[in-house]
């Protein structure tokens, strides 16, 4: 792919999310120059990438006139007030799920960024897993039918409490639905756009766990159920997912392996990246032209550039955002209404006209 020019970009933490997506991500796209990162006391983004800067506060990363695009991936409780202060100063964002705690802050942000003319967006990676990619290639084709039942499941085997890290204590944005649900959110709404109503269980399940680590929420549309589950104490994990229509039905185990690859310092140029072995490759069992069909179904390969991609072309060429605020602002206020019917036992009307904001 041809690129004009690069888009200079820094992110304003070096945790997990920038040692193990965005810095790689940024590093191999020929789009972008990763400059610079907040790192307050540590140099270990040098250790990785030689010639980047460091800077020691947030309003130093902002400030810097080099800069087009400011990656907001600290914890998150710091989302808002990042991606406002890199909004006021002129750059383009690209926050981490999800884009804020609560559905006024993302209002907030939206406006800012209208108001600026500047790109805003939110790294639902996600949406290019092997995995769902298959699943939306095989809805597409209509090989199920009718989609009757949809269960997304993402579960971990966690039966202690993890030292030192903000996930685990109570504040904004901590606990599991804040960690993992903007994914199967995001991944329901992609298919099936904004519910009717949304229930759910949100539970603290673990021995002296502080926050959230169960949740299971029914979203709920006239004419599909959608289940979406997680819990830290699942040993034998549940399939990815499980889907079923009027034809058949479709089942995967197994996460995508760009995670993982990623972990051990692969990047997405090498070959074969993105691609799952044959042994994780998902069931498909329906009706195809009369005849009964059971066989495995090869996964697409994942491909977390095409984000990037995406947003160098929005900031570019003008193009239209494959994740827009308006999605991550429907994906927090699920995530409030699943609290509140937590909370009450009782389904949560949804309130669509967030889609427009």
């Amino acid at each position: 792919m041809e690129k004009e020019r690069k888009i200079v970009a820094g992110m304003t933490s070096f945790g997990m999310s920038g040692l193990v997506f965005h810095g790689p991500l940024l590093h191999v796209h020929p789009g972008f120059h990763l400059k610079s990162v907040l790192q307050r006391t540590k140099d270990t983004a040098r250790e990785k990438y030689e010639n980047i800067e460091i800077v020691r506060t947030i309003e130093d990363l902002v400030q810097d006139p080099a800069l087009n695009l400011v990656i907001v991936n600290a914890t998150n409780d710091t989302h808002f007030t990042h991606a406002k202060m890199a909004l006021e100063a002129g750059k383009h964002v690209v926050i981490e799920k999800p884009m804020t705690n609560t559905i006024e802050e993302g209002k907030e942000l939206i406006q800012l960024a209208r108001e600026k003319e500047l790109v805003l967006s939110v790294f639902q990676n996600r949406r290019w897993d092997s995995d769902f990619l298959t699943l939306q290639s095989i809805l597409a084709d209509g090989l199920l039918g009718r989609i009757i039942e949809y269960n997304g499941s993402w579960d971990r085997y966690r039966n202690y409490i993890q030292p030192n890290t903000w996930k685990e204590e109570t504040g904004p944005g901590s606990g599991l639905l804040y960690n993992l649900g903007p994914h199967l959110i995001d991944q329901a709404f992609v298919l099936f756009g904004p519910p009717e109503a949304v229930a759910a269980d949100i539970r603290s399940m673990r021995t002296d766990s502080r926050v959230d680590d169960f949740f299971e929420i029914y979203l709920q549309y006239e004419e599909v159920k959608v289940r979406l589950h997680s819990s830290y104490l699942v040993r034998e994990p549940y399939p990815r997912f499980t889907v079923h229509g009027t034809l058949g039905s479709f089942v995967k185990y197994g996460l995508d392996m760009q995670e993982a690859a990623l972990k051990v310092g692969e990047l997405p140029e090498t070959p074969g990246w993105g691609v799952e072995d044959e042994d994780l490759w998902g069931t498909l069992n329906t009706e195809i032209n009369g005849d009964h069909v059971v066989r495995k179904m090869e996964s697409e390969p994942g491909n977390y550039l095409a984000f990037y991609d995406n947003i160098y072309d929005a900031i570019v060429r003008d193009a239209e955002l494959a994740v827009t605020p308006q999605e991550a602002l429907m994906n927090i206020h699920a995530i409030e209404l699943a609290f509140q019917s937590s909370k009450e036992g009782r389904s949560i009307s949804f309130d669509k006209s967030l889609l427009e904001a």
